[in-house]
């Protein structure tokens, strides 16, 4: 009883810390929104020409932004191998690879709630534990949080140094947005020093504070906890730490190359330049990490906003880019995906009860 009295306080701060997150967050999207909705109202919405721009797509840079796309889920599979070394040093790449296709059909398809469907199938298909394959998950993820607040810190010094003339809404949007990532990569960099140098002592302390449990309950979180660290034992190498870094640089200049190409696919936007085209990655990359409920990821919103904001596109010239991005850099997958879904037998309902199994095993 004591040891839950002590650790109730904490979680209840990061709990409230959590919601101011997340509604600062919801308010950037709301502030884009509405930003949005002027522009739509002010001008209106040629659907001719929102057509036209469709229709003139270069199939041949597309196909090329396609390909940069697929290449750079397998630089995912290269970096989730060095995670795995740990506990097995002969991963079998073409299985990472099909988990990693079927977990994201499975995000397309259902949404974030599959996000644990490719750490449950990797830790089925390498017979490692569940749990050490959602804290590779996690490194994952901040590794990626990383480069995309780098990107987007970029994008923001950039946007000053053209002197763009924007409204007060966006321009309290760019404000807010530094403030917001500087504090998110504070908190990566913190949490990434913890799992390196401080995870043996943190498992412990977990441990410790659950003896509470009943013995055999507590045995079971023993087991997850150490699997979890198990996880994130890559961190520990500095070898691993630079393929790690190394990996993530490869996966997004691959993305990189897919934006290029896609502007390249455009002929009113050819003339987008490298920097432009990192400008506009910032901003997008950063608007993915929102997710609004019910809705999903900012991007498309975002793409839109900066495009008619700062590069001044016409809002159905803006509007085509933002749906064949989402198309290229989301859906894209889905030819891949789908007939390795159907090679193993999968359907929606199986997915959903790997979902639920992998819900069950945390």
């Amino acid at each position: 009883m004591p040891a839950r009295r002590a650790v109730a306080p904490k979680e209840a701060t990061i709990r409230k810390h959590s919601w101011r997150w997340l509604a600062a967050l919801t308010l950037l999207v709301a502030a884009a929104l509405v930003l949005f909705a002027l522009r739509w109202r002010e001008q209106g919405f040629r659907w001719a020409e929102f057509r036209a721009a469709l229709l003139g797509i270069d199939p041949v840079w597309l196909a090329g932004s396609a390909a940069f796309a697929l290449a750079s889920f397998y630089g995912r599979v290269l970096r989730w191998a060095v995670m795995l070394r740990p506990q097995k040093r002969n991963v079998s790449h073409w299985g990472l690879f099909s988990a990693t296709a079927i977990g994201f059909t499975a995000i397309v398809l259902l949404g974030r709630p599959a996000e644990l469907v490719r750490p449950f199938l990797i830790a089925v298909k390498e017979k490692v534990p569940f749990s050490s394959q959602v804290a590779a998950w996690m490194l994952e993820r901040i590794f990626d949080l990383l480069a995309t607040l780098v990107i987007f810190g970029f994008a923001l010094t950039q946007v000053r140094n053209l002197g763009v003339a924007v409204g007060p809404g966006l321009e309290w949007v760019l404000r807010v947005g530094g403030v917001i990532a500087a504090a998110l990569g504070a908190i990566c960099l913190a949490i990434l020093l913890l799992l390196r140098y401080f995870s043996e002592s943190m498992r412990v302390r977990l441990v410790e504070a659950l003896a509470f449990l009943p013995p055999a309950l507590h045995e079971r979180a023993n087991h997850v906890v150490g699997a979890f660290v198990q996880g994130v034992v890559a961190t520990r190498s500095v070898a691993n730490v630079v393929l790690l870094l190394a990996y993530t640089v490869l996966e997004w200049v691959l993305i990189t190359g897919c934006y290029l190409c896609l502007f390249k696919a455009f002929p009113s936007l050819s003339h987008m330049t490298l920097s432009g085209v990192l400008i506009f990655m910032g901003f997008v990359s950063f608007g993915s990490v929102i997710q609004i409920p019910g809705i999903g990821g900012g991007m498309q919103l975002v793409a839109i906003v900066v495009l008619s904001e700062i590069f001044k596109t016409p809002l159905e010239l803006a509007s085509s880019v933002a749906l064949v991005v989402w198309i290229v850099t989301f859906v894209i997958i889905l030819p891949v995906g789908v007939p390795l879904i159907l090679h193993e037998g999968i359907n929606l309902r199986k997915i959903k009860e790997m979902e639920a199994q992998a819900e069950a095993s945390l």
